[in-house]
């Protein structure tokens, strides 16, 4: 696989209390598999799309965590992590620890932004992110959102080479984030819609062949639905929470209403 650029989205993973649940529920979901855990490696339990590809992964909650809500956690590409970390914490990010490598794999290291926005970075080894995007089962887009866009805004912007696009609306505060010509993330200003309680988070986007029917599954399984379904330029979408209370947005990107907002 060609390697990313910079500030690229490059993998995803969450960690749950019940790890045993959680491949349950996104094997009924998106009819991922797994590659057995090691204890070598804390049971980190890569999940594979119905092509055999790998997408994501599911990590047992560590000794200490226990009672903090698992979130998926998205990776940016790093490909000189040292200088990525440096200068995340030059423009106000706090480093959740140094860069650590993970054997042969790549080294990885979380950030918080100055607006309580969590995400790591990845420089891949032998471990190249995902291995398949935009299809049933993976990944395909993420949004920042946050509580404070301004702060956002002058981190992301100093760290990674995005170029910015606003997209011209009354009722939202969002912004495209683009590399090499292309949207790699947006970013959205928190509003009063969402419970004072929730942070700033990263909001991962998973395919579904349809929308409606993955949200009735996700009902079914024990999970929430936030908000949507709802149709869009970009796909009919829906925000949800899993059984665990783990929040993410499905996409079904074959239908789709309206036209692409323009961006300036």
């Amino acid at each position: 696989m060609s390697v990313r650029p910079e500030g690229a989205p490059i993998w995803a993973d969450a960690m749950y209390p019940d790890l045993e649940a959680a491949k349950a529920f996104y094997t009924e979901l998106f009819g991922w598999s797994y590659d057995p855990g090691t204890e070598e490696f804390g049971n980190y339990t890569q999940a594979r799309n119905a092509d055999g590809k790998h997408v994501a992964a599911l990590v047992p909650q560590m000794p200490g965590a226990e009672g903090v809500p698992p979130s998926w956690n998205l990776y940016l590409a790093a490909p000189d992590i040292a200088a990525s970390a440096e200068k995340a914490r030059s423009a106000g990010g706090t480093l959740m620890m140094e860069p650590m490598q993970v054997a042969d794999f790549g080294t990885m290291v979380t950030v918080q932004d100055p607006a309580g926005v969590m995400f790591s970075l990845w420089q891949p080894g032998s471990h190249e992110g995902f291995e398949a995007v935009n299809g049933p089962g993976a990944f395909c887009w993420a949004e920042v959102n946050t509580r404070d866009a301004a702060k956002t805004d002058a981190f992301f912007t100093s760290v990674f080479p995005y170029d910015v696009k606003k997209v011209p609306d009354d009722k939202v505060d969002f912004n495209v984030w683009q590399l090499d010509g292309g949207p790699a993330l947006g970013r959205m200003q928190m509003t009063d819609d969402f419970p004072a309680h929730v942070p700033s988070y990263v909001n991962v986007y998973f395919v579904v062949e349809d929308c409606d029917a993955a949200v009735a599954t996700v009902q079914r399984l024990g999970g929430k639905l936030h908000f949507g379904p709802m149709d869009s330029p970009f796909g009919r979408m829906a925000s949800v929470a899993d059984p665990q209370g783990c929040a993410f947005s499905v996409i079904d990107v074959t239908t789709t209403q309206g036209e692409m907002p323009p961006m300036e």
